[in-house]
């Protein structure tokens, strides 16, 4: 196995271009965990680690381009009003040492349907920017999921930064484990108000074979919503909206059995997540709250 080190992103797409299967490396969570498991052996590995740009971040008015080696500790610590259900969903990420390392492009790129960022990205709206020698290109997160641990790169392109909305309403993460931290989600909910354009965005991991937004939920609340006058008199939401809601979020999972849950559970164990993340978000956005405090 030979170890690539460029020094510089041109130095680094070139060395992609030259060995397209090498593995881009920068936190290893989890590369390396497949490699000492004897469950990958590439020929070429590609250590990001030197290259400063990817650990930056960047607000701006409409939305945060956040470099693809941003720590999850960096994102907890200095963006929870800008992208609050990535910050909470980052709280989560294993222990403090892999949070110090790790970041959203190694979740994006190995693309596991249990990755703890992938909710958090659909429901805020992204975007990741890939690019090659050959030129760069921006990939609807939407679009980016093609299979289990697939993804939509070509062969030759690296993974620079994802570009996300700047919350303008409360969003929520929640997941299901055995315990908080150092975990493998049984399933994880992702939920972001958009009040600007008067639309819910959410987000599903390890409930289907590749992170899933839920539609018919989304597109029932955000009528229900508008409907009911709910945006701009900020009543109570009936239970029945909420109940509503969740039985549709739980209808859009195509969960499988494994050693983490069942699929009976986790599609339950969905639906009361869109049930309580909706009522957390729903209230701060009657008391006028734009991110949450934490709640996971």
């Amino acid at each position: 196995m030979d170890f690539l080190r460029p020094a510089s992103w041109e130095e680094a797409l070139a060395a992609k271009a030259e060995h397209p299967a090498a593995v881009p490396i920068a936190g290893g969570t989890d590369v390396m965990v497949d490699i000492n498991f004897d469950r990958r052996r590439p020929r070429h590995l590609l250590d990001l680690t030197r290259i400063g740009p990817l650990g930056e971040w960047e607000v701006g008015e409409d939305t945060v381009r956040l470099g693809a080696c941003v720590p999850y500790s960096r994102i907890t610590e200095h963006l929870r009003t800008e992208l609050p259900a990535l910050a909470l969903a980052s709280r989560t990420v294993a222990s403090p040492q892999i949070r110090n390392r790790g970041g959203v492009g190694g979740n994006l790129g190995t693309a596991s349907p249990a990755g703890d960022a992938h909710p958090a990205l659909l429901a805020a709206g992204a975007e990741v920017e890939a690019e090659s020698v050959r030129g760069s290109r921006r990939i609807p997160v939407d679009a980016f999921y093609t299979g289990v641990k697939r993804n939509a790169l070509q062969p030759d392109e690296l993974i620079k930064a994802v570009h996300i909305r700047r919350a303008d309403g409360p969003q929520q993460y929640a997941k299901v484990g055995t315990r908080n931290a150092m975990v493998i989600a049984v399933c994880a909910f992702g939920i972001a108000l958009h009040p600007r354009t008067r639309t819910v965005r959410t987000g599903i991991g390890s409930a289907a074979p590749t992170p899933i937004r839920a539609r018919e939920a989304e597109e029932f609340l955000g009528a229900a919503l508008e409907e009911g006058g709910f945006w701009d008199g900020g009543g109570a939401l009936t239970p029945s909206i909420a109940g509503r809601f969740a039985e549709l979020a739980a209808a859009a999972c195509a969960p499988v059995d494994d050693v983490r849950g069942t699929a009976r559970y986790r599609r339950h164990a969905v639906g009361v997540m869109a049930r309580r993340t909706l009522g957390w978000t729903w209230e701060q956005y009657r008391a006028g709250a734009r991110a949450p405090e934490g709640a996971a």
